[in-house]
């Protein structure tokens, strides 16, 4: 597979669109400060990181809590 115009036709647009000219974002100033934007991200993702274990911290403790409370009955099943 070659890269490039292969047919007359995505030739001519080649040439078309050689010397057009398109926008630098290398030049533009964003307007979000991206040390910002990389701080909040990293807040984002601390704060999801410590939900996560307090939610498996508190079912390890449901579960213990569940698993002392439990009362298992006796029954009489008939053996065959």
């Amino acid at each position: 597979m070659a890269i490039g115009a292969e047919d007359y036709i995505d030739q001519l647009l080649v040439k078309k669109y050689a010397d057009e000219k398109v926008d630098n974002h290398d030049n533009i100033e964003s307007m979000i400060d991206p040390q910002k934007m990389l701080g909040a991200m990293n807040d984002y993702a601390s704060m999801h990181k410590n939900m996560m274990l307090l939610k498996q911290r508190l079912n390890i403790a449901c579960y213990a809590i569940n698993a002392r409370s439990a009362r298992y009955n006796k029954t009489n099943t008939p053996q065959y």
